[in-house]
């Protein structure tokens, strides 16, 4: 008899966190390993949000927390919504979870039932598929590539629609790709949802804050569909705050009851501390922040620098990311290549290789639906960057 539910056993352990691990073992043996596989900022939480949660010990926020949040948490991020995104909602359409990933679990399994089907846009971030497994849902996956800024398009969106559609989820900026909708591409997806009033729309706005086009356009922002969508958002990305675990929803009434109905029974509410320093971090115009200003720009120097590092390596394809911090460039030049022994099939095994051979750790593009990519995080220094590029060029130069 098998001792581990169904559930678990189709669940698919996140490539990223198991790429990261590999390189947590190869450091452990002595080896110079750059980790670029995971989407974590390099820099520190600002001391201003630190300091916030340093008054909340000396005011013994220590207490179990309201499931949804405190109060006015959900309330400075009603304002942050109208301050930078034009957008009205009440405090009680907001639930407040322990990270944006239970956030979107949360609102996944509040919607989908067994066999329900979810359209997710490839490449998608690796956790949507295994939520959506989570939920008994299908995932209809829509493919798109780097001759399309890997976004989908409405005649796309429009062919993947069923009767069993009940979900369509996406990012933007796009984690993998960097990708960000423009508010012109967005209507154009919103006059097809706009033919199927049953359809719901999970938004993932996490690197919202971390966009080098300008203003974050967001799909809630389209009257007529601003019911159906619910927006995943948090502080990881933007203020640095990965550790701090604070994530948010935001959605139709209704539908935000269920998320907290869901969290109550799952873990109850987010850490005290961190939803008072978050409350901190929002109340921050990113308008006049000198903080994220900074951040951003060395992102997108960042960005320039290595772009055109990998572009000097034969065989390797980009797009140019406007947000986020990662690139995700076809490599398929590579498959059928090899290193004595070695074949390279495919880009788990071209990662794999990497990481044995240079000593960097990226992400496979399999793990986000592109078998046909890779994933490199530039969340790290330029000197790293210099480096890991000269490491790949040359180990890929070995490959016959």
């Amino acid at each position: 008899m098998n001792k581990l539910s169904d559930r678990i056993s189709r669940l698919a352990e996140s490539e990223t966190l198991a790429m990261t691990r590999r390189s947590r073992e190869l450091k452990e043996q002595g080896f110079d390993v750059i980790n670029l596989s995971i989407g974590q900022p390099d820099f520190n939480t600002p001391d201003y949000i630190k300091e916030a949660a340093r008054e909340a010990l000396d005011q013994n926020f220590t207490f179990y927390p309201p499931v949804n949040g405190y109060a006015d948490l959900r309330k400075a991020i009603a304002v942050k919504l109208k301050r930078d995104n034009n957008l009205e909602y009440s405090p009680e359409q907001i639930v407040v979870s322990t990270g944006a990933k239970q956030a979107l679990a949360n609102a996944m399994l509040s919607l989908v039932n067994p066999g329900d089907e979810v359209i997710v846009p490839a490449p998608y971030w690796v956790s949507y598929r295994e939520i959506v497994k989570l939920a008994e849902g299908t995932s209809v996956v829509i493919s798109t590539g780097v001759e399309t800024d890997f976004k989908v398009t409405p005649e796309q969106l429009e062919a993947a629609i069923t009767p069993k559609t009940k979900v369509f989820i996406f990012s933007s900026p796009c984690n993998p790709t960097g990708s960000v909708y423009s508010r012109e591409e967005l209507a154009a997806l919103v006059t097809v949802f706009e033919r199927y009033p049953d359809i719901y729309i999970i938004s993932d706005e996490i690197y919202e804050l971390i966009n080098f086009k300008g203003k974050h356009e967001s799909i809630a922002s389209f009257g007529s569909v601003k019911d159906r969508v619910i927006i995943i958002n948090g502080v990881s990305k933007g203020f640095a705050m990965t550790g701090w675990r604070l994530g948010y929803c935001v959605a139709d009434l209704e539908i935000a009851k269920a998320c907290d109905k869901i969290q109550g029974q799952f873990t109850s509410g987010a850490c005290s501390i961190s939803q008072r320093a978050a409350i901190a971090a929002l109340n921050t115009d990113p308008a006049g922040s000198a903080e994220l200003k900074s951040m951003i720009a060395t992102f997108r120097n960042r960005r320039d620098l290595f772009l055109k590092l990998i572009n000097e390596i034969p065989g390797i394809k980009s797009n140019v990311p406007d947000g986020a911090f990662y690139f995700f460039p076809e490599v398929t030049w590579y498959f059928g290549k090899r290193y004595n022994d070695m074949v390279i099939s495919n880009s788990t095994d071209l990662c794999n290789y990497l990481l044995d051979k240079a000593h960097v750790a990226l992400v496979p593009g399999e793990a986000f639906g592109n078998p046909d990519c890779i994933r490199l995080s530039y969340a790290t220094s330029d000197a790293e960057l210099i480096e890991a590029a000269r490491r790949i060029k040359e180990s890929l130069a070995l490959l016959v």
